[in-house]
């Protein structure tokens, strides 16, 4: 693939060539629904170096002169909060010098939007070099990767600091063999809990139910990247995230590693990832040596890898954001999210990724997470997506004129993606878009539904009371809405 033929795969990317000083844009590497990440190269230092760009697509656009315009006012705040924290996520990883984390080497903030540079990693993701090479993965591959692996998710334990989003995305295998556990991801999920569906993105298969809990007394620690870390070694023994954990709360369908035919691994590594992936967090182990110990190995310390030169990290002066940034200490962070006891609130689980790797892995699809057997989903037929004035009108953030909008295209024309779980009670009725859709609850208290791209409204009314939510819908997933 050449440059221009990338570029124009990845909307609202930065031309070819472009310049921020000394760092001139040479390629677009990829992208996501929150970012952009650029190769690019550095004519004081003549080097190459990776930039990513805070780009949250469903909230902005680029106009014609480089600047980010809001595609509505009512995205300003969202918007704020997740490029806050972007910029604290820049802070966050300026602080380390570890071979196995991404090594932010600046940051600045230019075209109404911030950006960092970092080591230019090459390799592949992890996700696409499973893809591509199946073959490769065995146990002993495993036990040379994972110690380095385990030593840079420690590192951020010891410090009092999370991930939570650790996934195959987000590692990177470099030529020499080492993986570099990537960016947070925390604007992705910032956005999430801000936006008019108050929707929280999270990767399906990798994200342990605390995440979505609405359980004050329920704390995420080391014991949630665990989860992730759990899941990510059964994807490449598998093939396939392991089942989403939301729906394991309702019907768990998880097949223990430990006994099921798997030739070439050991007892005590499928014993380690099945007690990663328990659902209760007090089942699992609850620290990443504890985790190393019953899979027989060392974590190793940033001395064990290759050494990564500090030329000095510059940073910009930003204005603190009214609440702490996404990627948090642990030891002081209580979960606000959404499922104790069966009640949902609105929770997508998506895999929206911020492009942080060279090769991006082909999104999640609804298949891999099981549909509760009490039910079968229908497939609607397509809707046509719902649009809004607000959203038809792009507005600004400094004084840039506005831009064209670019309508996508209807979800008539796409094949369904989507699987979605819809709050309903007996006696309710379904609108979808102001047309009726005929879907009766199970005994756990949703109906599902089968859905191609697009933007919905869903119009829940009986009992006295009209129920609304929005959802846009632009990959293969699984959702999970309580229409308030």
């Amino acid at each position: 693939m050449t440059d221009n033929d990338n570029n124009r795969t990845v909307p609202n990317a930065l031309p070819i060539g472009y310049r921020f000083n000394e760092f001139e844009i040479k390629e677009v590497i990829g992208g996501g629904g929150f970012g952009i990440v650029y190769r690019a190269w550095d004519h004081q230092l003549e080097r190459t170096i990776a930039i990513k760009e805070f780009m949250p697509a469903s909230l902005a656009i680029r106009n014609d002169d480089m600047n980010l315009v809001l595609r509505s006012e009512r995205f300003s705040k969202a918007f704020s909060a997740g490029l806050n924290s972007f910029i604290q996520e820049a802070r966050l990883l300026a602080r380390f010098n570890h071979p196995n984390l991404v090594h932010v080497l600046r940051f600045w903030v230019q075209n109404d939007t911030a950006y960092m540079g970092t080591l230019f990693y090459s390799g592949t993701a992890l996700s696409r070099l499973r893809e591509q090479n199946p073959t490769l993965v065995n146990e002993a591959w495993i036990r040379r990767m994972l110690p380095t692996l385990l030593g840079a998710v420690k590192t951020l334990h010891d410090e009092g600091y999370l991930h939570r989003d650790i996934s195959l995305d987000n590692i990177q295998m470099q030529d020499n063999g080492l993986p570099v556990l990537l960016d947070f991801g925390s604007a992705r999920r910032t956005i999430g809990n801000l936006s008019d569906e108050t929707e929280t993105m999270l990767r399906p298969g990798f994200a342990p139910i605390e995440q979505y809990t609405d359980d004050n007394e329920s704390e995420q620690g080391p014991w949630t990247d665990i989860y992730a870390l759990g899941a990510v070694l059964y994807t490449l023994i598998v093939g396939s995230p392991p089942p989403v954990s939301v729906v394991r709360s309702i019907q768990d369908s998880y097949q223990p590693l430990a006994e099921r035919p798997l030739p070439g691994y050991s007892l005590p590594l499928l014993q380690a990832i099945d007690r990663a992936l328990a659902l209760r967090m007090e089942d699992r182990p609850q620290s990443i040596d504890e985790f190393a110990a019953l899979i027989e190995m060392p974590v190793a310390g940033p001395a064990d890898g290759l050494g990564v030169k500090k030329p000095g990290t510059m940073l910009v002066p930003v204005e603190e954001p009214e609440a702490e940034a996404s990627v948090l200490d642990w030891r002081r962070y209580k979960v606000p999210g959404m499922i104790a006891a069966g009640v949902l609130a609105g929770v997508i689980v998506g895999a929206l990724v911020f492009g942080g790797s060279e090769k991006q892995a082909a999104p999640d699809t609804a298949s891999a997470t099981p549909t509760p057997p009490a039910q079968t989903a229908p497939t609607v037929p397509p809707v046509q997506p719902a649009t809004t004035p607000a959203e038809s009108t792009p507005a600004k953030v400094d004084n840039a004129p506005p831009a064209a909008v670019t309508t996508p295209p209807a979800a008539a024309e796409a094949a369904p993606v989507a699987l979605v779980y819809v709050r309903i009670q007996n006696g309710e009725a379904l609108a979808l878009n102001g047309k009726a859709v005929s879907l009766t609850p199970a005994t756990n208290g949703f109906g599902s539904l089968k859905l191609a791209p697009g933007r919905y409204e869903f119009t829940v009314q009986g009992n006295g009371q009209t129920r609304t939510r929005a959802l846009e819908i632009d990959k293969p997933g699984t959702w999970f809405i309580n229409p308030q």
